[in-house]
């Protein structure tokens, strides 16, 4: 179906908004066979859902008038997870109907209730809030259901990921049984499945997205990092891609500041989005975003949902998310909109099978590969550079310039140098204000072989397949293969595989490592911190670049 069949003012205002051909789920809802029925829909994040739903709603609301009827108690409930989303579908809904005359009212959580309870009494076409904000409205009397045409549910996964069931039911038990339900939902879990038996009526299932192709204008990448090098992994991520903005996923608020703090301390411009900040310390992060004075985001998987912010082209999962679900949802907040957009899900080494999993489970094609390293992000500003000098180099100089040009060219210090020593400290200038990249260990990416467990008759022979190292700690210290296998693999970010015989003498212990993950062993056991950093692990024999990997 296309945008011709719809009412003259929802025309006018897709037009005026650029919107040639209905995306794929805008399609699929405009079918006829969706007129009058509840409809529950699977449609992933930056699809269009939300102009989506706001056009299947012009039957209800416009019937065949030209307009829209004097505001009065509201013909249509939009609830959302979060505040944020639910602000951004007011916006869209409000230019949409714009045209019609229609008048959108918010009612959300951390905004003011007396503001919104005089909004509501000057009547509402459509009222969009999220669910506790929504029910306290209903049960002090300040929101009329009574004229209800329609009530939808938009991301009703997370609502229910949430906590927010309890709600929810609350709100569709007060609004009236005849009415039109919606539910749009990236995923269809148990839970959600249901909340539409209980409360649709014959819903008409849609699937406006393929279960088997991830969101094409995302481009997803899986980084091996060794799990000490996480951080700076994120910060060559950042230095490489330098998007206009980025997101970075952690799991809890504490791993959130402390990135947030690392990262603003070397140069990055970064705001932090987890729960226990206020409404107006979001509302500030966010515009700081959307301004330019904030390029990075970190931020927890529950304070970043409903965001919708246009530019950002970036997303780190600098921790690993819990399941699927979450690495779509966190993927899906870049390449929306027809923009294009990368997610890197960074994977420590010792759990490239987790990653795997992982990604499998999300039906996407992720490309595996190492984090960039310093030589990749000085590479990369090398081209920079260059750009940045010719296009000032462009722009017409004024004369004040040419003048201050001129006084540095007779300066005899300058003029040594030459026009060479002016370049360099052009690009000296420009370079400035860069954070340095991070030195990071390379990590082979293929799936670690197991090491034979048979090692050399003795260390240090020359025709052993492993490199010999020794620590300070053996028989007199207690010194047993049960603790101490799990103490180097933790010292040395490697797997057990990688770990061949282990000796334990009186005062020392001896053990092989992997020839391909010694060098590695041997950098991550010199940068030990904590209780035992103070045992003391060094090679027995000179420790050569990574050898070729054994294949399975």
């Amino acid at each position: 179906m296309s945008f011709q069949d719809l009412p003259a003012p929802l025309q006018a205002a897709l037009t005026g908004r650029g919107y040639a051909e209905p995306t794929p789920v805008q399609s699929a809802v405009l079918q006829p066979e969706t007129a009058g029925r509840d409809l529950l829909v699977s449609a992933q994040t930056g699809s269009g859902k939300t102009v989506a739903y706001g056009l299947a709603l012009a039957p209800e609301l416009m019937g065949d008038a030209p307009r829209l009827p004097p505001a009065a108690a509201p013909l249509a409930l939009i609830v959302a997870p979060t505040r944020e989303l639910a602000l951004q579908v007011k916006a869209e809904l409000a230019w949409l109907y714009a045209p019609a005359g229609g008048r959108i009212v918010s009612c959300v959580g951390g905004m003011d209730p007396v503001a919104e309870r005089r909004m509501l009494s000057h009547g509402a076409h459509i009222v969009v809030g999220t669910p506790g904000r929504l029910r306290d409205h209903l049960e002090r009397g300040n929101l009329d259901p009574s004229a209800l045409r329609a009530v939808v549910l938009d991301e009703a996964d997370e609502m229910l990921d949430l906590g927010f069931q309890e709600e929810l039911e609350a709100i569709l038990e007060e609004v009236p049984e005849g009415r039109r339900t919606l539910m749009f939902s990236a995923t269809v879990p148990r839970g959600i499945a249901a909340l539409a038996k209980g409360y649709q009526r014959d819903a008409l299932r849609i699937e406006a997205t393929s279960a088997d192709v991830s969101h094409g204008d995302i481009e997803h990448r899986a980084l091996l990092v060794a799990p000490h090098e996480l951080e700076r992994a994120v910060v060559n991520l950042l230095r490489l891609e330098d998007p206009r903005i980025a997101m970075v996923f952690c799991a809890t608020r504490a791993a959130v500041a402390r990135l947030q703090g690392n990262l603003s301390e070397r140069g990055f411009s970064t705001v932090a989005l987890s729960g226990e900040l206020s409404q107006a310390e979001r509302n500030r992060a966010l515009q700081n975003l959307r301004d330019g004075r904030a390029r990075v985001c970190v931020a927890t998987d529950v304070a970043a949902r409903g965001i919708d912010l246009p530019d950002l082209g970036l997303v780190i999962h600098a921790e690993m998310p819990r399941d699927p679900e979450t690495l779509l949802h966190r993927s899906g907040r870049t390449g929306r909109a027809g923009r294009k957009g990368i997610s890197v899900l960074l994977v420590p080494h010792t759990r490239r099978r987790v990653g795997e999993r992982l990604v499998a489970a999300a039906k996407i094609k992720a490309t595996w590969g190492p984090a960039p390293s310093a030589e990749a992000v000085r590479a990369r500003d090398a081209e920079r550079l260059v750009e940045q000098a010719l296009a000032l180099a462009a722009e017409e100089p004024a004369d004040d310039d040419v003048a201050v040009a001129r006084r540095l060219l007779a300066d005899p210090a300058i003029a040594g140098r030459g026009v060479e020593g002016l370049a360099a400290a052009l690009v000296r200038v420009l370079r400035a204000p860069l954070p340095a990249p991070e030195e990071i260990a390379e990590i082979a990416d293929r799936p670690p072989a197991r090491a034979p467990r048979e090692a050399p008759a003795a260390p240090g022979g020359a025709d052993e397949g492993g490199v010999w190292f020794r620590m300070d700690v053996g028989r007199d210290g207690r010194a047993d293969p049960k603790w101490l296998l799990p103490f180097l693999c933790r010292r040395g970010h490697v797997t057990r595989q990688e770990i061949g015989r282990i000796r334990v003498l009186a005062r020392e212990t001896q053990f092989e490592v992997a020839p391909y993950a010694a060098q590695r062993f041997a950098a991550a056991a010199r940068r030990a911190e904590g209780e035992d950093a103070h045992i003391r692990i060094i090679p027995m024999q000179p420790v050569k670049g990574p050898a070729r990997r054994p294949r399975r």
